[in-house]
């Protein structure tokens, strides 16, 4: 939960109890983080080691170049880590970090649709 809210999201207590908190991203989006045991309920697979494996790679819109960087210097600054560089297309610049968990986020500004021939 301090990691979610150093990066400046907050939480629904209505949906949170001490087996999974609802984060909340902006007003459409909303993040459930669970325990294993409740996530379990969820699937009959099992859960992934995200040391050893890709489990989930989230991304988000961003309204500029600035926040994409934000988010990413403030997640390093609470723990996570990134394993890429920002990418500038021109038309799209984005940029990455790995939560607690070992989950992706990818964060990109889209500036303008490149032409389509």
């Amino acid at each position: 939960m301090a990691f979610f809210k150093a990066l400046g999201f907050s939480h629904n207590p209505q949906f949170s109890d001490d087996k999974g908190a609802c984060i909340v991203v902006s007003d459409t989006i909303l993040v459930m983080l669970l325990t294993h045991a409740r996530f379990r309920d969820f699937t009959p697979k099992a859960i992934c080691d995200t040391s050893k494996a890709v489990e989930v790679l989230l991304t988000l819109s961003c309204e500029s170049r600035e926040q994409v960087d934000d988010l990413v210097a403030k997640a390093i600054a609470a723990g996570g880590s990134t394993y890429d560089e920002p990418e500038d297309l021109g038309f799209m610049y984005s940029h990455s970090f790995v939560d607690l968990d070992g989950h992706g986020w990818g964060l990109a500004h889209m500036s303008a649709m490149p032409a389509q021939e």
